[in-house]
């Protein structure tokens, strides 16, 4: 059975602004572009256990660690490159059964209306394509050099 998320590790769908951060445990990338639009909320960060676990329970205690280590600091990294006021993060597994954790930055001027789950409805939420992805992956990794 394929799987998105495994799918994507291998490098078999492409990923705007490639891999932030690859190691034997974790795979941590932007969110891709929805089909059939052009752009998507940026700074929608996901981690991902390289091993096909289906949620949070199945990780085993070193993956515990380096996933809560790396979100901490992608999140830090989008508060510091992008200027977000706040980041969430989510754990939902409704659409595809592989553990990914979303990080997504609420920016400063987000009315409340919108807070948490619709920060993408948002008229004047940040938006791009695949250029201004890739460009906020470089800002976000010079933030993880750092």
């Amino acid at each position: 059975m394929s799987c998105f998320v495994c799918d994507k590790h291998a490098g078999r769908i492409e990923v705007p602004g490639g891999a932030l951060y690859r190691d034997e445990l974790l795979y941590a990338s932007h969110g891709i572009i929805p089909e059939g639009r052009s752009r998507t909320y940026l700074g929608t960060l996901f981690v991902e256990p390289r091993r096909h676990l289906s949620g949070i329970a199945e990780l085993d205690d070193r993956e515990a660690r380096e996933l809560g280590l790396l979100t901490t600091r992608l999140a830090r990294a989008l508060k510091h490159s992008e200027g977000a006021e706040h980041v969430y993060v989510f754990v939902l597994g409704h659409h595809v059964d592989h553990l990914h954790v979303w990080l997504v930055p609420r920016y400063p001027g987000t009315p409340p209306e919108y807070l948490p789950f619709r920060l993408s409805e948002w008229p004047d939420a940040p938006k791009g394509d695949a250029a201004a992805i890739a460009a906020l992956c470089e800002r976000v990794r010079a933030q993880l050099d750092r």
